[in-house]
């Protein structure tokens, strides 16, 4: 059918995902750092993210669409409200693949997380992923110096804190290591925790 629905200018789009949290039946999303409309018939093509646009990417068209669906977009919520819904706001996530100027590192409370605390913790993508940029990965698997990159990560990003979530086991102090020298390195002074999580799923302590 021929309707009025959102479209969005990926060139002026600055990642900043105002809109997605903003769309109420969560047609958009957030896609290699840049706001994109998921699916047509989740649009109801009110334009409630408009205005949430900063820089004014969303834009009303009239084309060929599926009809909005009210009732797939609440069997979503009620599935979502079930699930607690995953908190994820952006992607990659992996240090090594994630851009080190992405737009949505602007602005951001960065979580960066050994990938095993989200499967040992039951609770975390609602207390740690959400409201926050995440980076995972593991300092005994992955060949790699996670500080540089970290370094060059907050060096160059108006990041406003820092987040460590890592396991109990000794091989996860190479990630908080990284994570403190980043700090160091970059030469910026934020607020930051470490959050250390037991291998039973439990919150061993907040430093």
């Amino acid at each position: 059918m021929i309707r009025k629905i959102i479209q969005i200018d990926t060139e002026k789009c600055n990642g900043c995902g105002l809109c997605a949290k903003a769309c109420h039946e969560g047609a958009i999303g957030m896609v290699d750092g840049k706001a994109k409309l998921l699916r047509d018939d989740y649009c109801d093509g009110l334009g409630d993210c408009l205005p949430a646009c900063p820089v004014n990417a969303i834009s009303f068209a009239v084309r060929e669409a599926a009809a909005y669906d009210e009732a797939a977009v609440l069997a979503k919520k009620e599935k979502g409200a079930q699930l607690q819904g995953s908190q994820l706001q952006q992607w990659p996530v992996q240090i090594r693949l994630v851009p080190v100027e992405a737009p949505f590192f602007q602005g951001a409370d960065l979580l960066v997380a050994a990938d095993c605390t989200a499967y040992a913790y039951a609770e975390f993508h609602k207390e740690f992923i959400r409201g926050r940029v995440t980076l995972v990965g593991c300092p005994k698997l992955d060949s790699v110096d996670y500080a540089e990159k970290l370094t060059e990560i907050l060096r160059n990003n108006e990041i406003r804190s820092v987040t460590v979530v890592r396991m109990e086991v000794p091989c996860c102090g190479g990630m908080e290591n990284a994570v403190k020298r980043a700090l160091h390195d970059s030469g910026k002074f934020l607020p930051w925790q470490v959050v250390t999580i037991s291998t039973d799923g439990k919150i061993l302590g907040r430093d």
